[in-house]
């Protein structure tokens, strides 16, 4: 038998955990000295050139969010401070996998990211239309999405390394069983619900933290195409999510959800039974219920597709004064990535592009680069600190409130929480029997040709999450269950 391979690094160290990035504390949040997960996402965002690594087919608008409700008590963001105050946003709605010819109606989950320009900045929420993902850590990111692209050799997609992946993740089961029920394909955009996915936080103006997680409930109603259907439209009209975005807004049906959030305090937090910055697990809404707080709608297309929608670069990185980040170890891999990928897509002076520019005065100490726009800072200095009483000064005012850490540095394995099957078994007994039926039938045909070593490990899964869940699989499958 051959010798087993040791993983290294680029530079051919070796690799002692490639599962796990190193965070502060089983729930604390990820440390940049994790050389080995900075590496991995750099270069990850490195490997196409030119169009987006995921997320590549998108479509956009511009729209309002119009506040509903004081939630000051949460949050001091100034877009918040009075009911009926409107912030101008833009939208854009994506598949994950597809490269930018797929077609609009493929079984992926859509991006829902949203860009909020403030008085004190642009802010950005970058979620999907489901409200959790496949994988806990950042670290496993490139791993996963390989899986969705295509194979090294003959450059087509496989179903193998699809399922082989996920049956060594069981994390992904809650995210899987969204993705092969009837929410699968949704019919277009308009008609699909969008959420922030990761846990955020806001802050008021006492300093007081609270989690939180976003969801946009869409007013047009919950609409999903049948399997046959998307594949009719896929060879017919590959961009069917696109015209119906497009075509709505310029007859005037302007799209819009409802805003909601679920808010959870940093006590709550702490004492919780499962761990609130685990984004492959939802709230209880009975036990943190949704709130709303106001109404996003689309009024706008865009004049350029390649200025506005292509060139448009979104990252949770973009904060404003009252809302923040959290543990979440995704949402920390995320805070890099993006901005990252957008750096090495679009150019270190991607803020300047007029979709995202703030509309708020933009005073920093950036210089130079590709694509600088303007005066490029004029004769101002380009150094901080400095004795010049007109030049830009930081205000501590603005700083959030310490975030408590505890334990050591360490590479946790986010796998010691073994739940991986509450979640997708309680989803799998809310369907009724026909949702049931067309997720199982939906499975069984996304696993064809997958070998049976993949399929049995798989099973292991479903029948976890729910007896009936695995053994529907199985017989739509062929394999008895002896």
């Amino acid at each position: 038998m051959s010798q087993t391979k040791t993983l290294t690094t680029a530079s051919g160290a070796p690799v002692a955990d490639n599962q796990n990035s190193r965070s502060a504390g089983p729930r604390g949040p990820l440390l940049l000295d994790d050389f080995h997960l900075i590496e991995k996402l750099a270069h990850f965002n490195r490997e196409n050139i030119p169009e987006r690594r995921v997320h590549a087919k998108g479509s956009g608008a511009y729209g309002t969010f119009t506040v509903s409700r004081d939630i000051k008590q949460y949050t001091s963001a100034k877009l918040f401070e009075s009911v009926g105050k409107q912030t101008p946003t833009f939208l854009r709605f994506s598949t994950v996998g597809g490269e930018r010819g797929s077609a609009d109606t493929e079984r992926d989950p859509r991006g829902f990211a949203l860009k909020f320009y403030t008085e004190e900045g642009n802010w950005d929420i970058v979620g999907n239309n489901t409200p959790v993902f496949f994988i806990r850590d950042p670290l496993k990111f490139p791993d996963f999405i390989h899986t969705q692209k295509r194979l090294p050799q003959s450059n087509l997609k496989s179903a193998q390394m699809m399922w082989d992946f996920w049956s060594h993740s069981p994390e992904a089961l809650h995210q899987v069983t969204i993705l092969f029920s009837d929410r699968g394909i949704p019919d277009g955009y308009r008609h699909m619900h969008g959420f922030g996915s990761h846990t955020y936080s806001l802050i008021n103006a006492r300093g007081e933290r609270h989690w939180v997680k976003w969801h946009y409930k869409t007013k047009q109603g919950i609409k999903n195409l049948a399997p046959a259907e998307a594949a009719r439209l896929a060879g017919t009209d590959p961009d069917y999510a696109q015209r119906d975005l497009f075509t709505a807004i310029e007859r005037g049906d302007f799209p819009k959800w409802s805003v909601c959030i679920q808010i959870m305090t940093e006590a709550q937090a702490a004492a919780h039974y499962e761990n609130p910055f685990d984004v492959t697990k939802t709230w209880s809404q009975k036990e943190f219920p949704l709130i709303e707080v106001g109404e996003l709608e689309l009024n706008r297309n865009p004049l350029n597709y390649f200025a506005e929608v292509e060139q448009a670069a979104f990252g949770p990185s973009n904060m404003v004064p009252g809302v923040g980040l959290s543990p979440d170890r995704m949402l920390q891999g995320r805070v890099f990535a993006y901005a990252d990928a957008h750096r090495y897509r679009v150019g270190t002076n991607h803020q300047q592009l007029p979709v995202n520019a703030p509309l708020s005065p933009v005073n920093s100490y950036q210089r130079d680069g590709s694509m600088a726009f303007g005066p490029n800072g004029g004769a101002a200095p380009n150094y901080e600190p400095n004795s010049y009483s007109d030049a830009p000064k930081q205000a501590p005012r603005y700083a959030e409130p310490p975030l408590a850490l505890n334990g050591a540095a360490d590479r946790y394995d986010h796998r010691e929480d073994t739940d991986y099957y509450s979640h997708a078994g309680a989803l799998f007994r809310l369907m009724n029997d026909e949702q049931k039926a067309l997720l199982i039938n939906n499975i069984a045909g996304a696993m064809a040709g997958v070998t049976g070593e993949v399929v049995d490990r798989q099973l292991q899964h479903f029948f976890k999450a729910d007896p009936a869940y695995g053994e529907g699989i199985a017989k739509a499958l062929g394999v008895s269950l002896k």
